[in-house]
């Protein structure tokens, strides 16, 4: 069985909004004083879009990714333009149905890999239609 994705939609923004972006890094283990002061801006177009015109956002159904940190719901950037190599994590069409796995272009022939154990590598003929450069989890 297939995951699949929702498709979103192109990336069409004119709009740059800059967020405050806190001059430490964030402790993930034992907690450090807050800071009462931000230190730079940061535009999350461009650090997530690199090219607007090949850049899609679809939402992901499925559980097949877990293991890349993709997870059900979360937002993924497509970009079209970014040539897809071994081991990236790509959007792919497999029997007209859109999927999200790894590509494996050391298998012969290449192969979808899922980053979930339970489930199979895909081996059928497969199409790719973008490459994910980025992975938006939502709370």
């Amino acid at each position: 069985m297939l995951d699949s994705i929702s498709y979103i939609g192109p990336i069409h923004s004119n709009i740059s909004i800059s967020l405050p972006l806190a001059p430490s890094k964030v402790q993930c283990g034992f907690p450090s004083a807050a800071e009462d002061w931000l230190e730079d801006k940061l535009d999350l177009n461009e650090k997530l879009i690199k090219s607007p015109p090949s850049t899609f956002l679809f939402r992901v159904e499925g559980e097949s990714m877990i293991g890349a940190g993709i997870n059900d719901g979360d937002l993924l950037v497509v970009d079209r333009g970014v040539i897809p190599s071994h081991g990236k994590v790509v959007v792919a069409t497999v029997c007209g149905d859109m999927t999200v796995k790894r590509l494996n272009l050391k298998s012969n022939p290449p192969q979808l890999d899922a980053a979930n154990s339970a489930f199979k590598p895909i081996t059928e003929e497969f199409e790719i239609w973008g490459t994910v450069t980025a992975s938006i989890t939502e709370f």
